[in-house]
């Protein structure tokens, strides 16, 4: 039985899928045989009716969307309803013309109710009704539909590159995972393609209006001749006759196609909100009551005029009026519920002094001005939660260890706009962010300018400029990096975390680290701690590690690095440059992924003997050959850098650690490794020299 269940399940879902794949060939098949078979008048009935319906549901498809791809379906949806009415125009002609002699329902119920119900059966007033929506339709809505959709076609094609470019940086920063990334890429690619295809099918639009007055045309003309010559029909009568039936038959096609052009125009004048358009409308129009109170004044003016519809007036004057009373109460209410809330809580007794008392310094803080609180509330759907989240994630997944939790506080005595973050108790970070605007990072290869309140990136000391939200497409155009004021705290956090990682790793971290291992490990684990050296080294070796941008993810060679030299050597300085060896690989991949031949910077020979004499001698340098290797290393890597290779020098193992200890006091980013931890397989070319001609 159950098998049987899951046959009939699955011939079911083949059959869905059949009907779905076979729904637009039999469609455009059916389009084909109106315009080539003739119908009777009932099949008409039903097919005008299907057609009135048809647009009704997309209209309001396209005013429900809250944004554009809600609807992608729209351009082609746009071309089978052309299609239909233009198949129905040649259908009812065919029947009118042909029939037309016998009476107003000749050509179906439908027809004749259009032309003599809602004009009253006067084809002069049929002729203008019918004019003026063509008129409408051609000149006003679809018009204006078509010259949206060209102007947002091209100005998304132009901001394709920007926003791939926020779509990277989100990426780079931790702030979205490579499957966001992808799906952010796609729906940008899908908008392009879709105010692509609607530049386009508005013109579908604009062709069936004046398809329709050619077959109106087409109707009158041949009509009254069919009249005239072969029934033998008055001018009068045939005019009367045929030219309801001509009305009625390009009203019932030309409503709908009114509707379907306003859909359109609903579709691409949208701006992109959580709302649909309704709740744009409402939210915008009927929030203000001085505006309800101001309109009401005028109206209650015009009221007054002798000789104007004045109850009319006067109504509209009271409903505005009641409109305003209702605003305003919930006003009121709204800020009688926020005295409450932030009134002071009734004086008690103070309670004597506990332990509780005591508040901990906590590991990460971040403390933000009032105007930065919507930022990290959640009910206000502030994103920087989210994203700081996002940031702890991918720190765990690079780095190799869970960063602490970051508190999140608001301090009314800092300035409005600013944060702080802070590490054990200690401010390492301060800068300022600007909610509602957007950031517009200077990248180096901008095209334009913008306005606005220049600034820096705070993570990375880039030129930049908070925006407004307006410019942001042409920003990206332009070519700057554009993210909003939580992206510019998260990418400031993740900059903070990965510089201060050392200090953020505590006996618990390299505990759980080794609590990680499993089962698997046990030995290897007991092997080395407590017996070979002790947690506080293993602390001290991981932490030297993570001082110069080392993953320390591979914690099983780190283990048997240190369970093979341990017993021989118990410096943690030289138990790190072991395991710096054992982690070349990585540390290599890490700085040159997928290269063979590695394009580093070198020391000149002369320099080299002379900084391993010193270091043989008394360990130390003197300071006239301090100062001269400094300056020569800035030297080498900006015109290192300038040639686009990675920031690594390369020198004798002896040199490795005091070098690093000493250039990366002012060059942060500068990576020192050693010879010894290069792959084999690995080409080294030295294409800068440090103190070289």
């Amino acid at each position: 039985m159950k098998g049987l269940s899951q046959l009939i399940n699955q011939r079911d879902w083949m059959s869905d899928v059949r009907m779905k794949l076979l729904a637009g060939p039999l469609l455009i098949l059916m389009i084909l045989g109106m315009m080539i078979l003739p119908l009777p008048p009932f099949a008409l009935d039903l097919l005008f009716t299907f057609n009135i319906a048809l647009a009704i549901m997309v209209l309001l498809v396209s005013m429900f969307a809250e944004k554009p791809l809600d609807f992608a379906a729209f351009p082609a949806v746009l071309l089978f309803t052309t299609l239909l009415r233009l198949s129905l125009n040649v259908a009812s002609t065919r029947v009118v013309l042909m029939e037309g002699h016998q009476g107003g329902d000749a050509a179906g119920k439908v027809i004749e109710a259009f032309g003599t119900f809602l004009v009253g059966g006067n084809f002069a007033v049929g002729l203008v009704v019918f004019l003026i929506l063509v008129v409408i339709n051609f000149m006003v809505i679809t018009k204006g539909a078509g010259r949206i959709a060209e102007v947002g076609a091209r100005f998304m094609l132009d901001a394709m590159p920007g926003k791939q470019m926020a779509i990277d940086a989100d990426l780079n920063a931790g702030l979205i995972g490579e499957e966001d990334a992808k799906k952010r890429r796609a729906e940008v690619a899908q908008e392009a393609d879709f105010y692509g295809s609607m530049d386009g099918a508005s013109k579908f639009v604009r062709g069936d209006a004046m398809a329709g007055l050619v077959i109106m045309v087409v109707n009158l003309i041949g009509g009254l001749l069919i009249g005239m010559m072969q029934h033998g029909m008055g001018f009068g009568e045939a005019a009367r006759t045929y030219t309801l039936l001509t009305i009625g038959d390009g009203l019932v096609a030309q409503i709908p196609a009114l509707v379907i052009s306003t859909a359109a125009g609903v579709t691409v004048s949208r701006v992109n909100t959580e709302q649909d358009v309704g709740q744009q409308m409402i939210s915008q129009l009927f929030v203000n009551p001085q505006v309800m109170i101001l309109a009401a004044i005028v109206m209650g003016l015009l009221g007054m005029v002798p000789g104007m519809p004045n109850l009319v007036f006067l109504i509209f004057t009271a409903l505005l009026l009641g409109l305003a009373w209702f605003l305003v109460r919930q006003k009121d209410q709204a800020l009688v519920k926020e005295e409450i809330s932030a009134a002071p809580p009734p004086l008690q007794e103070t309670p004597e002094a506990s332990w509780e008392d005591v508040q901990l310094v906590d590991t990460l803080g971040l403390e933000v001005g009032h105007r930065l609180i919507p930022l990290v509330d959640s009910r206000q759907k502030g994103e920087l939660l989210g994203r700081i989240k996002s940031v702890r994630k991918k720190f765990a997944q690079e780095v190799g260890f869970l960063p602490p939790v970051v508190h999140i506080r608001d301090n009314l005595e800092l300035p409005p706009n600013t944060y702080v973050l802070s590490m054990k108790g200690a401010e390492i970070g301060r800068a300022e962010a600007q909610p509602g605007k957007w950031l517009a990072i200077d990248p180096g290869q901008v095209s334009g300018e913008l306005q606005g309140t220049p600034t820096q990136d705070p993570a990375f000391g880039l030129p930049a400029i908070w925006i407004e939200a307006s410019q942001r497409e042409h920003a990206q155009v332009y070519g700057y990096t554009v993210v909003d004021a939580s992206t510019v705290i998260a990418t400031h956090l993740n900059h903070l975390l990965h510089r201060h990682s050392p200090e953020m790793l505590g006996r618990q971290e390299v505990q759980k680290l080794l609590d990680k291992l499993g089962d698997d490990q046990k030995s290897l684990v007991e092997e080395v701690v407590p017996k070979a050296i002790s947690l506080t080294v293993l602390q001290r070796i991981l932490q030297n590690l993570l001082e110069e941008d080392v993953s320390i993810r591979d914690m099983r060679t780190v283990l048997d690095t240190l369970a093979e030299f341990a017993g021989q050597q118990k410096d943690p300085n030289e138990l790190t440059a072991l395991v710096r060896i054992a982690l070349g690989r990585a540390i290599t991949q890490q700085w040159f992924a997928g290269q063979e031949v590695l394009n580093v910077m070198g020391l000149d020979a002369q320099l080299e003997q002379v900084l391993v004499q010193a270091m043989n001698g008394n360990g130390a340098m003197e300071p006239g050959l301090a100062d001269t290797l400094m300056s020569q290393a800035q030297q080498a890597l900006e015109r290192h850098e300038t040639s686009g290779e990675p920031p690594v020098l390369v020198v004798q193992h002896s040199l490795r650690a005091v070098l690093s200890r000493f250039l990366r006091r002012r060059m942060r980013h500068l990576v020192v490794m050693s010879q010894a931890e290069i792959p084999d397989d690995r080409t080294l070319r030295v294409s800068t020299l440090v103190g070289g001609r």
